[in-house]
């Protein structure tokens, strides 16, 4: 019944550029057609995966790169953007869009300035979640040229924001009322039952998603286990990507002195790891601690009051710079250890911390009630996909 509830079948694309922003893209989609709207999306970048299981048509091929997203602010991930032909497929399929664009009553962005400045060129209505964007960051967001303007432009007739700091900032500085509703990608995490009660604690490994940069952070986060003081008494599970077959698990394994069987990756110390594909919620719900080298999947973390362990690898994405941003981002109940970015000394640090706090989660209230204020704080509570799903949806109407 509530795919009437608007009674308008306003078509809407949907518009993103990054592994994150499409799954994010693909909640909104599933609440804007549950709301009557015929959907389609756009990735700018990546093969739209979050689309696909979401059974949210395409505008044409779609294409994987290791970057994950357009935009980095490394110079290494530039270049690689560069070799992989990034940019070019970016111009095609903004071609794509331009060829495709007056079918739509409106274009939701999902992301940051690349596709704000896609959908201007439209020439669209358009409505934005600047998911990529907060405040948090600096205390007052510098929105890169030409992106303020255009959010200024009556033709964005509705502006989104991550979180409340970022939607009073953006008021002030647009001139126009900047909305937070909650965050999509935050949904089917704070709605889980997974959870059940451990006897001993448990630590979630989350290497990320993009290879070949997954095999290179999961070889760390090995060696960081190795280094695990009192381990033994430590439930750990591997939340890795279906991609990574077990042949190629095992071969990597094999190559730092792991080696798996079954389902678990076994040390010759007596070491297990438990790996879970495909079962990034159910790993989320489940650690008391989370040793992250990933985006999405660590603010989920923070938004589900855990504490996170940031292990910096070498990226093209998870590198020491990102992972700083990220704190910045997330608050202080994202931890970090210092030294060089997979060093020994790092490894070894890290191993400590992640010992320390996982005590913390379970022992220290002070810890604990700082998780919950920082999780409604940055990320908001769970809904925000259906709230801004309507909000969409009124703006969409033709009649709007």
């Amino acid at each position: 019944m509530t795919a009437f509830r608007h009674r308008s079948t306003a078509p809407i694309l949907l518009l993103s550029n990054g592994h994150g922003e499409d799954l994010s893209g693909a909640l909104l989609g599933r609440a804007l057609r549950d709301l009557g709207h015929p959907v389609e999306a756009l990735p700018l970048v990546g093969r739209g995966e979050a689309y696909r299981k979401a059974g949210i048509p395409l505008l044409g091929r779609t294409r994987e790169f290791s970057t994950g997203g357009i935009g980095y602010t490394s110079l290494k991930g530039r270049l690689t953007e560069l070799v992989q032909g990034q940019v070019i497929y970016l111009l095609r399929q903004l071609l794509r869009l331009l060829r495709q664009a007056q079918r739509f009553e409106l274009v939701v962005v999902v992301g940051d300035v690349i596709p704000v400045i896609a959908a201007w060129l439209a020439q669209r209505p358009v409505a934005t979640y600047l998911v990529a964007y907060s405040s948090h960051y600096e205390g007052r967001l510098r929105l890169p040229w030409p992106c303020a303007e255009l959010l200024a432009s009556p033709r964005f007739r509705l502006v989104c924001s991550r979180d409340q700091l970022t939607a009073d900032d953006l008021s002030q500085q647009l001139g126009r009322s900047v909305t937070f509703v909650g965050n999509p990608f935050m949904d089917h995490v704070l709605t889980a039952t997974d959870r059940v009660a451990a006897i001993k604690p448990r630590i979630g490994l989350l290497p990320g998603s993009r290879r070949p940069e997954l095999e290179d952070n999961l070889r760390l986060l090995l060696k960081l286990v190795e280094n695990l003081q009192g381990s033994a008494e430590v439930g750990l599970d591997l939340a890795l990507v279906s991609s990574l077959g077990d042949a190629d698990l095992m071969a990597l394994a094999e190559g730092v002195g792991w080696r798996l069987q079954a389902e678990a990756l076994v040390h010759d110390s007596g070491l297990s790891i438990q790996v879970r594909r495909d079962a990034f919620q159910a790993v989320l719900q489940q650690s008391d601690l989370l040793i992250c080298m990933a985006g999405t999947a660590a603010e989920q973390a923070v938004g589900l009051a855990k504490p996170v362990l940031q292990l910096p690898g070498h990226g093209p994405q998870f590198t020491a710079a990102f992972a700083e941003a990220q704190r910045r981002l997330l608050g202080p109940t994202v931890f970090c250890a210092g030294g060089e970015a997979g060093s020994s000394s790092n490894l070894k640090d890290s191993a400590n911390l992640a010992m320390a706090v996982l005590e913390r989660s379970r022992t220290d209230a002070t810890l604990q009630r700082q998780c919950r204020d920082e999780a409604k704080r940055r990320l908001g509570c769970a809904g925000g996909g259906l709230r801004m799903a309507e909000l969409i949806s009124a703006v969409a109407r033709p009649e709007s």
